[in-house]
């Protein structure tokens, strides 16, 4: 019997939830709001979900949430090979299959996301149908620019095959946020806004506040010119000017930051902007999540910094030229874009350099000059609330 769409699962109480996005960060945040329209939904359920050790602390602290059910990717990638690896991996299913869950939602798509909700046992697994062709988008007439040719289109590796209950895709050519939240279609959530927010513990708040201190920062920006596509990159010195523009003309300190593999970008940032410091490699999301909600302005290629802006709700400028802010943008907020939007070859969703044979214009084309107007028109206008003091 095919999986159904819908079974009047509108209806029914569930009260027992797992949810499944362990990562990346940016993913992450983006089913925040799912989590907060399933406690709407069920008010009185037990509502788990499986996410990376780097990412849970993010989340641990968010109300709607009842536990964090560890995924351990990089250890259980070695399982069979190594003894605690595989200990490890046969703990966390057991975990799956003991949370006696009644309501599964995986929102990964992948085997392996798909092979969790089937460990589970819940009667009711829920996940997004199978890609949609590209034939289909043709018919659905998207324009040239959104069709998703190497993005999204649905679940992979077969996972669909192992969901009760399947997610329509009407279309591609949507945000994230909206993409997850058609889940609600077929639960029956409310129609009220989506709610991003982000919960950090006062632990994580005082370490932040006691670091900035110890270096004399009040008001500062934040730049966090790394990402993992290479294609993403918009230029170090470029990130380096506007540093330098926001400390004489706005009077803010400069806060580098990334992970230890945007080291050597973030290195270069600094030290071309006098009085910078950096913090690469030195914050976990959570720490950065602290620090941008301390922020006065952020500026950021298209990564997962960008969206914990806008769920801490601070100004933003972010760089877009490979990808579709329209499916990965900043949520609700088009104008901290900056994309080239006359070139015809963006978006085309490469990841690498060597992939792009127009010099990569859509990065390199856009000055400091227009970061810095967006930025002083963003901070004018006042979009986001004051931040922490």
């Amino acid at each position: 019997m095919a999986p159904s769409h819908a079974d009047c699962l509108s209806t029914r109480d569930f009260s027992r939830i797992l949810l499944i996005k362990p990562s990346a960060l940016g993913d992450v945040i983006h089913t925040i709001p799912v989590l907060t329209k399933l406690r709407a939904r069920y008010p009185r359920a037990k509502i788990d979900w499986v996410l990376t050790p780097e990412n849970a602390d993010l989340i641990r602290h968010h109300p709607a949430l009842s536990d964090i059910v560890v995924f351990e990717r990089r250890k259980l990638g070695r399982f069979g090979r190594r003894m605690d690896a595989t200990t490890g991996g046969l703990q966390f299913l057991a975990r799956l299959h003991q949370g006696h869950y009644d309501l599964v939602i995986d929102l990964h798509g992948q085997l392996r996301s798909a092979f969790f909700s089937l460990v589970t046992g819940a009667s009711v697994r829920v996940g997004f149908d199978k890609p949609v062709a590209f034939a289909r988008t043709i018919s659905n007439q998207f324009m040239l620019k959104n069709r998703p040719e190497r993005g999204w289109r649905g679940a992979r590796e077969g996972s669909w095959l192992a969901y009760t209950h399947r997610i329509p895709i009407p279309t591609l050519d949507v945000h994230a946020i909206e993409r997850y939240l058609w889940v609600g279609k077929l639960l029956g959530f409310d129609p009220s806004p989506a709610q991003t927010e982000i919960f950090l513990s006062p632990e994580t708040e005082t370490k932040i506040g006691g670091l900035l201190a110890a270096y004399g920062f009040e008001k500062f920006g934040v730049l966090v010119p790394g990402t993992k596509w290479e294609t993403k990159h918009w230029p170090a010195e470029r990130f380096a000017e506007v540093g330098h523009a926001l400390k004489k003309d706005r009077g803010l300190d400069i806060v580098v930051a990334g992970t230890k593999h945007d080291k050597a970008r973030c290195s270069k940032v600094a030290q071309q902007c006098p009085g910078a410091i950096d913090l690469s490699g030195k914050t976990s999301p959570t720490d950065l999540a602290a620090l941008i909600r301390r922020a006065e302005v952020c500026v950021t290629n298209d990564s997962a910094s960008m969206h914990l802006a806008v769920a801490l709700r601070r100004p933003v400028v972010s760089l877009f030229g490979p990808t579709n802010p329209v499916h990965i943008g900043p949520y609700g907020h088009p104008e901290f874009v900056i994309r080239l939007d006359h070139l015809a070859c963006s978006p085309c969703n490469y990841r690498k350099l060597s992939q792009c044979s127009h010099e990569h214009i859509c990065m390199n084309h856009i000055t400091s000059s227009i970061v810095i107007a967006r930025i002083d028109r963003l901070l004018e206008e006042g979009k986001c609330h004051d931040p922490v003091g």
